[in-house]
């Protein structure tokens, strides 16, 4: 599994290209699907009951619009920054740095959410302290990345296959389970879509709080745009993996939930079993918690293993364009940022202890500082791709990937962000999480305006970087 880069394919000071077709293809698929599908889904559905497919699909189309006009950047122009590197070229350098560290602390604090979750599932199955399952997991996978991009590549195409596989078993049995074809069910049909209280038995507003918990589910989609800049032929991957993200919404977020309602009530799902369990349970599925123990294992190592990747080629990219230390853009012979690796690796297992010794609500507030991460990502990269776009249109330029209808999508992507934002405030619950998160971003904004006022004001079109289509 361990694929050492050879040296010479890799030139001075910059990142491997070893990703292969296969691994970008397999990142882009099931990379970043976690134990938020598999078993926080439950918690949206007791939110909105079988209407809930309407919470994912609204989510999804947003993803499906944000993920194509960051194609429409990322075959243009392939960057390990991704969307950072973007936003400073379209917005300014201040745009950059802002969206690039809150990224980054995004998934620095996914590593220990994700490390204390698998170190629950080894501590059930093993025994021994949570603590020290969640420093092996962490330590296993740094080692993984800080040996080449290839070797995160390999681990991440096994991660997602096994992820792959287990979606669409689920999905055969479940269909079997509704067509009555399976013995050992306990129900078919689709009546539970209805049966309850009718399809939207808590209202629309349930849909759209339900909503505001599904989009997180989603974040990472973008990961494949800085994947494949280590790849040999980032515009195909890029490519391939924009044109697929309808399909895989589809297919492994409202098939699989759609199975979850049809299978079982609503109202008796239990959140600390998981919507996936409870389903195969139903099915008459033997031993079903050890084997979804097995799945969100995987998940989870998955996407640590996402995670860290990403929060490292992220801070690497800000200390090439000076808004991080030096010493994080330094790489090893395979193409390794190692210093940016083990950087979010200490941040991230920092995390892991602060899990156990914190008061619980104290690391809540922590957590809670990344909750509207996502949607300020997707605002930025909608508004980049506005500006991006009319300055390609001017120019005569084009890219593989064309964002539709533009710009009235990108209009109506971005329109819908900001009323999400705003439900987010209307709902107490994630009152929380909007507050601050906009108070993290204003703190950070701030920094970035100070750098580009003492360092000079860079493009939109900057004289560091060119503008998107050079």
């Amino acid at each position: 599994m361990v694929q050492v880069d050879p040296a010479k394919d890799v030139a001075a000071g910059s990142l491997g290209t070893s990703l292969k077709p296969r691994h970008v293809t397999m990142i882009s698929i099931a990379g970043v699907i976690g134990a938020g599908l598999f078993v926080g889904s439950a918690t949206a559905i007791n939110m909105a009951g079988p209407a809930v497919i309407l919470s994912y699909l609204f989510a999804g189309t947003l993803v499906i619009l944000v993920m194509r006009m960051l194609g429409e950047m990322a075959t243009a122009n392939p960057d390990t920054g991704s969307f950072s590197t973007y936003a400073e070229r379209a917005l300014g350098r201040w745009a950059g740095f802002s969206v690039g560290w809150l990224y980054w602390w995004f998934w620095v604090l996914v590593i220990p959410v994700e490390a204390t979750a698998g170190a629950l599932i080894l501590n059930h199955w093993i025994g021994g302290p949570q603590w020290l399952w969640a420093l092996v997991i962490v330590v296993a996978l740094t080692a993984s990345n800080l040996i080449s991009v290839g070797n995160y590549g390999e681990f991440e195409f096994w991660f997602a296959l096994v992820k792959v596989v287990a979606i669409v078993a689920f999905i055969a049995l479940g269909l079997a389970a509704i067509l009555g074809l399976l013995p050992s069910s306990d129900t078919s049909g689709i009546a539970h879509l209805w049966d309850t209280d009718g399809f939207m038995p808590l209202g629309f507003g349930a849909v759209i709080a339900a909503m505001l918990t599904t989009m997180f589910s989603f974040m990472g989609t973008e990961i494949v745009t800085i994947a494949a800049a280590e790849s040999a032929d980032p515009e195909k991957g890029i490519t391939r993996a924009t044109n697929s993200v309808i399909w895989r919404i589809g297919l492994f977020y409202l098939g699989s939930i759609f199975i979850v309602v049809c299978l079982v009530p609503w109202n008796t799902l239990d959140p600390a079993v998981g919507s996936y369990q409870s389903a195969l349970n139903v099915m008459g599925i033997p031993q079903a918690d050890e084997i979804m123990n097995v799945v969100v294992l995987t998940a989870v190592a998955s996407c640590l293993n996402s995670g860290l990747y990403t929060a490292s080629r992220m801070v690497f990219s800000l200390s090439q364009r000076g808004d991080a230390p030096q010493a994080l853009s330094r790489v090893t012979g395979n193409g390794v940022p190692r210093n940016a690796v083990l950087i979010s690796m200490v941040l991230g297992f920092l995390g892991v202890i602060g899990n156990y010794v914190l008061p619980e609500t104290l690391f809540g507030y922590l957590l809670a500082t990344t909750g509207a991460v996502a949607l300020f990502v997707y605002l930025t990269i909608a508004v980049t791709q506005l500006i991006s776009r009319r300055g390609m249109d001017r120019r005569g330029e084009g890219a593989p990937v064309r964002m539709w209808l533009f710009p009235w999508l990108t209009y109506l992507a971005i329109g819908f962000i900001v009323f999400v934002l705003i439900m987010m405030v209307v709902f107490p619950e994630q009152r929380t999480a909007v507050g601050l998160s906009a108070l993290s971003a204003a703190v950070v904004i701030t920094c970035g305006v100070i750098v580009q006022r003492r360092h000079g004001a860079s493009n939109p079109a900057g004289s560091r970087t060119p503008p998107i289509g050079h």
